[in-house]
């Protein structure tokens, strides 16, 4: 099968898992928002920070290393898992012993019975690792996607039920672990491994290499990425933190709608092109071509919107996020492009480059946070945050086509021109269309239609609409 093909069938499947999770996300969300209070979100994204720091340490790097090997046998992954299973038990119990020193850090005494509710779901998560990457490699995209999908509605429901019956932000909290729970559970029965408590160093060596640079990549990622929230939350307030996290996620929306179908499945297609540069760099090229077609008129409509559809989303008491919002919604092309550039460090087995651009960024990151911090507005954050989000895109960029392609930026960019043309389209609808003076759901609804007529002139305009057909691999008989 070419990878036009398998990168249609992987999208198709990963599309219907990601659009079904955002649905229920959005449903679900909608609803908490107006059951709980920004004060419940708060304590919530306070030690959420500290469990995707546990969610990373127990991927370890394993994940994507077993989609890369495509030697490692049974006895090997059985052997990984075996690992993974240690590995889980230890993390879960120190996530447990982490409440006092959390309660301390945010004078908040309530962390320690929550660390030790969510060391459970560390666990979890850290044991659904290998027996998820194992469907992966063998691209059973279909499975993952309809799995994460019954997890998320099994969490989302008992959310709801818990909120109606007053358990605060602990309606969040059990409803996190059910997922993970339930994950596990189908992804194990399906990969169908067997439980083994004995460990070969032989397979672990093999992937040690690749495994070493991707979990420092992702160690340092976190702190870069979460750093913010952990200073928000320690030197300005609970509110606020929950403003900021949640203008945050709206940000990331497009991200989960969009370019969470395609990012999935790049390294479990391309790993088998490990060799081939020119194969990936065609690829990548033509997905940036695609996202900063969809992105760059997206963040504008967002920044022109983003009080409607803050609102709209979570309800008027959320009116804190409007302006942290619209600040995020200037970077949102940019995170949507950056995000496969990850997958095809890792599809070049180039994790070395991968971890560079990681430190990097991070550097970046720590310092822009630190301003914002200092200057002491969450919407000071929001914006230095942009700033080196925009500075990292060039930094990636750099490093994937000079040293990786051997190529030159102006490649690159040339193929970013049609897409600025279609976001300068929209700038100027938007700058001309007068206030309306509707409900914020009508004047959404309205500027939504706007959006989508300037959208569709801009692709008919720009001839975009041949090159997204060959993305799809309608036109595309080339490997």
């Amino acid at each position: 099968m070419s990878v036009a093909n398998e990168f249609k069938k992987g999208i198709l499947y990963s599309a219907l898992g990601k659009y079904s999770n955002v649905i229920i996300q959005l449903l679900v969300t909608g609803i908490l928002s107006r059951l709980l209070t920004p004060a419940d979100y708060g304590v919530v994204a306070v030690v959420n920070v500290f469990l995707v720091f546990f969610q990373m340490l127990a991927d370890f790097g394993i994940g994507p290393a077993i989609i890369q090997y495509k030697d490692l046998n049974e006895k090997d992954i059985g052997s990984i898992f075996a690992f993974s299973i240690y590995l889980a038990v230890t993390l879960g119990l120190i996530f447990m012993s982490l409440g006092i020193p959390i309660s301390n850090f945010y004078s908040n005494a309530v962390y320690q019975q929550i660390c030790l509710i969510l060391g459970v779901c560390v666990i979890f998560y850290a044991l659904l690792v290998v027996p998820q990457s194992i469907l992966l490699r063998e691209k059973k995209f279909f499975n993952v996607n309809m799995v994460t999908i019954a997890a998320n509605l099994a969490s989302g429901v008992l959310s709801i039920v818990l909120a109606f019956a007053g358990f605060s932000y602990y309606a969040l909290i059990i409803g996190n672990i059910a997922k993970a729970f339930v994950m596990f559970i189908i992804f194990f029965y399906q990969a169908k491994l067997k439980v083994t408590f004995k460990m070969s160093g032989a397979p672990l060596k093999k992937i040690y290499k690749f495994s070493k640079n991707q979990f420092a990549f992702n160690f340092i990622n976190y702190f870069s990425r979460n750093l913010d929230k952990i200073l928000i939350g320690r030197f300005f307030s609970e509110n606020a933190l929950a403003f900021y996290d949640k203008a945050y996620q709206v940000s990331l929306y497009p991200n989960q709608i969009l370019t969470s179908v395609i990012t999935p499945v790049i390294q479990p297609i391309l790993s088998d092109y490990e060799t081939e540069k020119s194969v990936i760099k065609k690829v990548y090229l033509k997905i940036t071509l695609v996202l900063g077609t969809l992105g760059v008129p997206i963040s504008v409509f967002l920044f022109f919107s983003s009080t409607e559809v803050v609102t709209f989303l979570f309800g008027n008491q959320w009116g804190g996020s409007i302006i942290t919002f619209q600040i995020l919604a200037v970077s949102v092309w940019v995170q949507m492009i950056s995000s496969s550039t990850g997958a095809i460090f890792q599809s070049a087995n180039r994790t070395d480059l991968l971890l560079l651009s990681g430190i990097l960024s991070t550097a970046l990151n720590i310092i822009s946070i630190a301003i914002g911090i200092f200057l002491g507005k969450i919407e000071y954050v929001a914006a230095m945050i942009v700033l080196s989000f925009t500075l990292n895109f060039f930094m990636n960029n750099y490093l994937l086509m000079y040293r990786l392609f051997n190529a030159t930026f102006k490649e690159y960019f040339k193929i970013l021109i049609k897409p600025m043309i279609m976001g300068l389209l929209q700038i100027i609808f938007f700058l001309l269309l007068p206030e309306l003076p509707f409900s914020n759901f009508f004047n959404l609804v309205v500027k939504g239609i706007g959006f989508m007529v300037i959208f569709l002139m801009g692709i008919l305009v720009t001839g975009q609409g041949k090159l997204l057909k060959e993305f799809l691999g309608r036109r595309n008989k080339n490997k």
